[in-house]
């Protein structure tokens, strides 16, 4: 499966602007082979990109030094992952279509249903939305930004949200039923959250995956049609199938075990389903154990006096990291204390897992694509 591309022979066109028709056109264009593959930037973020994956040309104009892409690849998708150095994962028509595709009948979507794009189509969740809508024969409604209320009356089937986003529909007690389908990924849902959209009529599909595998690739803890999950001995998960990305642009790490696309992100499969445990880099080393912050996250954001919560490891002279909790108070007049959150942890979670620092926020810093933003957490911006 893997192998690093030395023979690039058709051109990339990065195209720096916000979603609408001449970008849908220019996905539809590569996807069918009319037009040059495509690299989709957000304004505002796209120089570091440009440097790092070098496109031919950018909105149109010729760069000397751009350089191509196989001829398979369709779409580059910039993605900075937790190190914030830009990546470029290169998708194939194939694998686009096969995602959507799986998409589509795992979800019942039928032709001429019409989806809504609200998420950053420079990220793999806004991109497929729109393949989506091309497998559906139907024409995509886009919004530029995402509007709680501009959703709401969109007159769309089927929409793409990450939880912050449905997070905001759910503060507004909409009547969620006017979707046939949430498709919800990008990070974990707070704890309540979906029991809260189900109450207000929302059918939610909970998705796991990521730019390598075309976006989210597991419904609700299983595979899609001709997708396969396994847990490797370093408690990794693999991914094979169909989905999967061509390479690395400029890269020379082998991310395949064979066939099996090797996953930063730990996890358990119980009679097929899959639980995701949080990213191996997320994994906090302190006196000598190991604590994985997003099973930490996920018991914080269970107390009461927590609005949204992050954890992280920071360097300490005795414990070589400590655990550091990253609170956004429910009520910021009455914050709660490091005492109280550890005695809160103390049921709940093993002693070394409870964090030894805190620091209170207004709120957590977010990528657009709506996960915590880990390095400006880390970097204590």
């Amino acid at each position: 499966m893997w192998r690093n591309p030395s023979h690039p022979d058709r051109p990339l066109h990065a195209i720096v602007q916000p979603p609408g028709p001449d970008l849908f056109a220019a996905i539809r264009d590569a996807l069918s082979g009319a037009g040059p593959a495509v690299l989709p930037l957000a304004p505002g973020h796209s120089e570091a990109a440009v440097t790092a994956l070098r496109p031919t040309h950018v909105n149109g104009a010729l760069r000397s030094d751009g350089e191509g892409v196989p001829s398979d690849v369709a779409v580059v998708i910039a993605t900075s992952g937790s190190t914030g150095a830009p990546k470029g994962v290169m998708l194939s028509a194939t694998a686009l279509r096969a995602s959507a595709a799986a998409s589509l009948r795992r979800v019942a979507a039928s032709k001429g249903e019409r989806w809504l794009c609200c998420l950053p189509v420079a990220h793999i969740s806004g991109l497929q939305v729109l393949v989506r809508a091309l497998l559906s024969d139907s024409e995509p409604i886009i919004h530029a930004r995402f509007d709680p209320q501009e959703v709401l009356t969109s007159g769309a089937d089927h929409v793409s949200l990450v939880p912050t986003q449905l997070h905001r529909l759910v503060e507004l007690g909409a009547d969620l039923s006017v979707f046939r389908t949430i498709v919800l990924g990008g990070a974990a849902p707070r704890p309540g959250l979906l029991e809260q959209a189900r109450e207000l009529g929302a059918r939610i599909v909970t998705t796991y995956g990521m730019s390598e595998t075309c976006g989210g690739c597991v419904y609700d803890g299983q595979p899609l049609y001709n997708v396969d999950l396994k847990i490797g001995d370093d408690g990794l998960i693999r991914i094979t199938g169909p989905v999967l990305f061509s390479g690395y642009r400029f890269g020379d790490s082998d991310p395949f075990d064979g066939d099996w696309f090797r996953t930063s992100d730990l996890g358990e499969l119980t009679g097929g389903r899959l639980r995701v445990l949080g990213r191996a880099d997320d994994v906090i080393n302190t006196g000598g154990e190991k604590v994985v912050a997003a099973a930490v996250t996920a018991v914080l954001c269970t107390h009461p006096e927590v609005a949204d919560a992050a954890v992280i490891g920071t360097p300490d002279a005795e414990w070589g990291e400590v655990v550091t909790a990253i609170v956004v108070p429910a009520n910021p007049d009455t914050p709660l204390t490091l005492r109280q959150l550890r005695a809160f942890c103390r049921d709940r979670l093993p002693p070394h897992a409870a964090p030894r620092s805190l620091r209170l926020v207004s709120q957590l810093p977010l990528l657009p694509n709506g996960k915590t933003d880990l390095v400006r957490l880390r970097a204590g911006t």
